[in-house]
């Protein structure tokens, strides 16, 4: 086992989220606060995760699956008891256990990283890792003695005006030293108000033994940021946004309104690419260099090349290559490829579908379950008819074919390359390379009818 692991508590309800979700699988910025903290605690070289679950514990333990151990702490009695629930998953385990909290979502790995590194140079049974804060109303002070040893914690209702005054304060986040931290933690007693197990009142106990307990000062306040409501949540977003958006911005791309833009962590975007207000980029979206995206353009899980012009646009699951212009009012689904140099006009769908280089999808168009191929020209009003009510079926239009305006094609069918299918026409039938396709009734004028109904009225 590693010498550094990771305690995670992630067992309470969150009661003022007022939520039929635990607290701790809330997404700020794309993913469950947990998921924030677990990737951090792997960043910092945590490669051992015990999660302790207690409120909501299956879908707690569905999302850590496959990423570290579970402890379940069926009651919620303090912090101190939910660490002692990592026993049996920590058995025989010699090292240092970093205790975090699952709604801290702004945790950073190499923050957690120089905490560990400077908890192990000070040879310190325990270190708390502490921040400074101007209001620090509501939190537990630090009381260090002269040396800069931490004597203890004082939670606000127990402190004295002298002590409220101090403006250090406990994170929740500790590095403590095992199995003496079980040692102690088999000691405590809830001979308290709350009738809790305090994990606090470790650190009274080592330095009551004559053990060394620290305290580093982070310099990243944010970082530590615990949330317990929804406005709360939503000041970590904030905060997520800003750092996600600085970093691209000195990347290489330029954010026109970092205000009105939206992008997670996990979106990777090249330079020279433009960012208009109002986006929303999320998932494994990938943006190649020079491109132009937005306003008003949510991407989800979308491959983007490079050099393309997107605007008015939702599109999920999907690949764009490159010199693509597309919108305003475009929706592209699942399973569909954007080919080269395709232009994409207004009121456009295209789902699980094959767009070929240089094709055109002018305006007021449906493609579904389609494979299109080049130099394609769909007029206005086309429509691939691709349900029949029980099953989906594929239509195929071949290269340089020309397809005219409020055409159906009705699959599953294909129009050779190089055709032409006359405006206003319903294709039920293959159309041969070279051919023109026309499917309508002939037209049929009747003299006087007109007049004749106006009259009758």
């Amino acid at each position: 086992m590693e010498a550094l692991v990771a305690v995670i508590l992630a067992a309470g309800k969150g009661t003022r989220m007022r939520s039929k979700l635990p607290k701790v699988l809330h997404k700020v910025g794309g993913k469950a606060m947990l998921q924030h903290v677990i990737d951090a605690a792997e960043l910092a070289g945590c490669k051992e995760k015990v999660v302790i679950i207690g409120h909501e514990a299956e879908l707690v333990e569905a999302m850590v699956a496959g990423q570290g151990k579970t402890a379940l702490q069926a009651e919620q009695l303090g912090t101190g008891h939910a660490v002692m629930q990592a026993k049996e998953a920590l058995a025989g385990f010699t090292g240092t256990a970093m205790i975090l909290c699952g709604d801290t979502p702004l945790l950073d790995g190499e923050g957690l990283k120089k905490f560990y590194e400077a908890h192990k140079a000070s040879g310190a049974a325990a270190t708390v890792l502490t921040a400074i804060m101007d209001d620090p109303f509501g939190y537990g002070r630090i009381v260090r003695d002269e040396a800069g040893n931490v004597l203890g914690i004082v939670e606000q209702k127990d402190a004295t005006e002298e002590q409220r005054a101090i403006k250090e304060i406990n994170t929740g986040i500790y590095c403590l030293e095992c199995p003496l931290m079980f040692e102690v933690l088999a000691t405590l007693t809830c001979n308290n108000a709350q009738g809790e197990y305090y994990l606090t009142d470790v650190l009274e106990k080592l330095n009551a033994a004559g053990k060394k307990v620290g305290g580093v000062i982070t310099q990243d306040s944010d970082m530590v940021m615990g949330i317990n409501s929804r406005k709360q949540m939503a000041v970590a977003e904030a905060v997520m946004r800003e750092r996600i958006l600085d970093k691209l911005m000195d990347s290489g791309v330029t954010i026109m309104d970092p205000a009105s833009t939206f992008i997670e962590a996990s979106v990777k975007i090249g330079r020279d690419t433009i960012i208009y207000p109002y986006t929303w980029l999320e998932g494994s979206t990938e943006i190649g260099e020079d491109c132009e995206i937005g306003p008003n353009v949510r991407l989800t899980d979308v491959k983007v090349g490079k050099a393309n012009h997107l605007q008015f646009l939702y599109g999920h699951e999907c690949e764009v290559k490159n010199n693509v212009t597309a919108g305003p009012y475009i929706h592209l689904r699942p399973n569909t490829v954007i080919e080269d140099n395709v232009k994409i006009g207004n009121f456009v769908e295209v789902k699980n579908s094959n767009i070929g280089v240089g094709t055109k999808l002018p305006h007021l168009t449906y493609i579904g379950d389609s494979d299109i191929g080049s130099g394609v020209n769909m007029g206005c009003g086309c429509i691939t008819v691709n349900y029949d009510g029980k099953k989906k079926h594929r239509t195929v239009v071949g290269d340089n074919a020309f397809v005219g305006c409020n055409t159906n094609l009705v699959a599953p069918v294909t129009v050779g390359a190089n055709t032409y299918i006359g405006a206003g026409s319903t294709i039920t039938k293959n159309v041969p390379e070279d051919a023109l396709g026309i499917g309508r009734e002939r037209q049929k004028n009747i003299e006087g009818w007109a007049k004749k109904y106006r009259e009758s009225e």
